[in-house]
């Protein structure tokens, strides 16, 4: 049998210009799709609910595994995001969304996703290592800090320096995981890309088109915060409305297209 010489066919990513309005037109169209698929958008819900109760458990009864349980919802958050993808892609593309399909659509993308799901734990590493430098630079503790220390030090307002560098630092780390989250997942899903490119791809969203980037973000950073009073019972609904909202920040934000489309009148 000979091997198929045919090359694949070469694609080329498009940012689209979007302005201030367009995270608030990404929020409404997630809305319309969990008024569409309330019960799939509900397990999902239920799983980020699930997940915030988990970390919140942990932290109150073993503080000293608190790294491990947000570093295990970093690995199982991803995948059920594509699963809400998966919906909002189906429903966009006129077909029938499938709960079973939501499930199961990463099996395909497993490579990419495990990558990206590395970058992201390393990121989240990272991240808990230069808060115990900060932490250490202002405070003499002789080890690591407890979660008493820690909690004291950031509601002192004596302490404003170390809660401003704390703050600087963790901003940093969450800005760069968000910015190579922003769109890499959704179009892993769309197009099947690898990891590497769908977070340049995502990078560059964040870096060409930052004041939308931010607000996007920050409306999300509102949303969630809100969604975690009383007892994270928000992340029902925010959970699954910001999964949907974000495959529409992708194709909101991003059009890939193969060089032989891209040539047609």
């Amino acid at each position: 049998m000979q091997p198929d010489d045919t090359p694949e066919p070469r694609e080329r990513i498009e940012i689209h210009p979007i302005g201030l309005v367009a995270p608030l037109q990404w929020l409404w169209r997630g809305l319309c799709d969990l008024r569409a698929q309330p019960w799939i958008a509900l397990f999902y819900g239920v799983c980020f609910w699930g997940m915030a109760l988990v970390v919140s458990a942990v932290f109150k009864n073993s503080p000293e595994y608190t790294l491990s349980a947000i570093s295990g919802s970093l690995l199982l958050g991803p995948f059920l995001a594509m699963g809400l993808y998966d919906v909002s892609m189906h429903m966009e593309r006129g077909e029938r969304p499938s709960f079973r399909s939501s499930l199961t659509c990463w099996k395909s993308h497993m490579g990419s996703m495990s990558m990206l799901v590395l970058v992201v734990l390393l990121l989240e590493l990272l991240w808990g290592r230069a808060s115990l430098v900060v932490f250490a630079v202002f405070f003499n503790t002789g080890g690591l800090p407890s979660t008493a220390t820690a909690l004291d030090a950031v509601l002192n307002p004596q302490n404003w320096e170390f809660v401003a560098a704390y703050v600087c630092v963790g901003g940093f780390f969450a800005g760069l995981v968000f910015a190579t989250m922003m769109v890499s997942i959704p179009m892993i899903l769309d197009r099947d890309t690898d990891a590497i490119t769908a977070g340049i791809t995502s990078l560059r969203v964040f870096f060409d088109r930052t004041a939308v980037a931010v607000w996007w973000g920050a409306l999300i950073t509102l949303l969630v915060g809100l969604a975690m009073l009383p007892s994270a019972a928000g992340l029902l609904v925010v959970g699954p409305w910001l999964g949907f909202a974000s495959w529409h920040a992708y194709r909101g934000s991003v059009r890939v297209t193969t060089i032989d489309e891209a040539l047609k009148p």
